[in-house]
């Protein structure tokens, strides 16, 4: 694959060969090719949104079906997303300026205890390469970074990672103190982390338990659908 990139001019391509090879790069985990087909496409005039969504957003979700069906791996597709990042980069502050639209925002932190983050991180980088505003904590979160989080950015989500099992029960903390400040139900929750399953999710009062950063952007997307038709309706 590597020889036939190197006789590939991006240039040269029309808008179309373009964003399919882009597709390509970014499941390769091809920085600054991903970086070169970005500026050519602001360079023939498209908007900051269209670069993301149709070259980016896309070439991620292809990355996104591959992981979940286990063809990928998470070296694989840490490649791809800190290719994905390299794009966005560009793109952010242009994105910010035209005031483009976004799935929403989602405030995520590994919980207090536990400084495990690769996991995390994954699921940070899938989900702004889907169009999520992420606000990342980091690791070792406790409620009052998180309650201060929520007051400052008013997410549409909270996602808390864990990997041990004697951190998982701080995420239950969390919740607790959100239903007792009455500001639960103002945000989806999400959960994950190797030890977790569906049933401690539900135990602790989260919306979800994602198993995998492609499947925590699949339900982001569908729970966001859902508020948002919820909202409409009312």
């Amino acid at each position: 694959m590597a020889d036939d990139e190197d006789d590939i001019i991006l240039s040269e391509l029309n808008n179309e060969e373009l964003v399919e090879q882009m597709h390509q790069d970014l499941y390769d985990g091809l920085k600054d090719e991903i970086e070169e087909g970005v500026n050519i496409l602001l360079g023939r005039d498209w908007a900051p949104y269209k670069v993301l969504t149709e070259a980016l957003v896309e070439g991620m979700r292809i990355v996104g079906i591959d992981f979940r069906d286990g063809i990928l791996f998470v070296p694989e597709v840490l490649l791809a997303a800190n290719a994905m990042k390299a794009g966005m980069a560009i793109l952010r502050p242009l994105l910010i300026e035209s005031g483009a639209p976004r799935q929403g925002r989602i405030v995520t932190g590994t919980v207090k205890g536990d400084i495990h983050d690769i996991g995390k991180n994954l699921v940070g980088m899938m989900m702004e390469g889907a169009g999520f505003e992420v606000i990342d904590l980091g690791i070792n979160t406790d409620v009052d970074q998180f309650l201060a989080a929520i007051d400052e950015h008013k997410p549409d989500m909270l996602g808390m990672s864990a990997l041990l099992t004697t951190t998982m029960p701080y995420m239950k903390v969390v919740i607790d103190t959100l239903k007792e400040k009455g500001i639960r139900d103002d945000m989806i929750v999400l959960v994950g982390g190797a030890p977790l399953n569906e049933d401690f999710a539900m135990a602790v009062g989260a919306d979800a338990y994602c198993r995998d950063a492609a499947v925590a952007v699949e339900t982001a997307k569908e729970l966001m659908a859902r508020k948002h038709n919820k909202l409409a309706s009312a």
